[in-house]
């Protein structure tokens, strides 16, 4: 007998967790084994309940679900995390497949997609739904016509930390605007600064001028 899917869910609204706990229930395959309210509770039952999958929400007090996501990938990379949020933006996308997420939904997403996609990233396989399938490739298409012409040198996410800090945004102010951890903001800008050469920040502008990143 093949042996069900264990399953962690962590949000911090208690009536949303207890209805996907009854809903996933009813499902044959899958398990949950925990619950958790904030971040750092996701890490303490990880550690007791060894789930499979995480169903994890983004906005989260005490740890936010990117940062407990990243934080997970590093002490547990064989558990897999699949966001479930009512954020369909660009950036939190992003964050949380830069955290190390392998599926991603919208919360009103149908029970048959949920279930789908626990099964599905079980298995080895990333998951992305319809909407957020639309983001991720409109982002492409920009990305494609314009940004990678910009700055071949770096990845995506250190040409957007270079433009903020051309602009003159502080390290606080990026991981505000990008919804990411400030540690984070901090490699991103040595990563950087060590693939462009720069020695200071003004090197960082004149280079953003030059390329017409950013203008006077």
């Amino acid at each position: 007998m093949t042996m069900p899917i264990k399953v962690l869910i962590a949000d911090d609204h208690k009536l949303l967790r207890e209805l996907l706990a009854d809903f996933l229930t009813n499902s044959t395959d899958i398990v949950v084994v925990a619950q958790a309210e904030n971040g750092q509770q996701v890490l303490e039952k990880v550690r007791l309940s060894k789930p499979d999958v995480v169903l994890m929400d983004i906005e989260m007090p005490r740890m936010n679900g990117i940062d407990t996501t990243q934080a997970l990938l590093k002490e547990f990379p064989e558990i897999k995390t699949i966001a479930l949020s009512m954020h369909d933006e660009k950036a939190y996308i992003k964050s949380m497949f830069e955290a190390g997420a392998w599926g991603y939904l919208l919360k009103n997403c149908a029970y048959d997609q949920l279930v789908g996609a626990i099964n599905q990233v079980y298995n080895g396989k990333k998951y992305l739904d319809t909407d957020v399938s639309a983001v991720i490739i409109q982002d492409y298409l920009e990305h494609f016509s314009w940004g990678t012409v910009k700055n071949p040198e770096l990845t995506e996410r250190e040409s957007e930390v270079l433009q903020l800090l051309a602009e003159g945004k502080t390290i606080r102010e990026i991981s505000e605007a990008l919804f990411i951890s400030i540690k984070t903001v901090g490699t991103h800008k040595q990563n950087i600064f060590d693939k462009l050469g720069f020695e200071n920040i003004a090197q960082l502008i004149k280079f953003a001028l030059k390329r017409g990143i950013v203008s006077l």
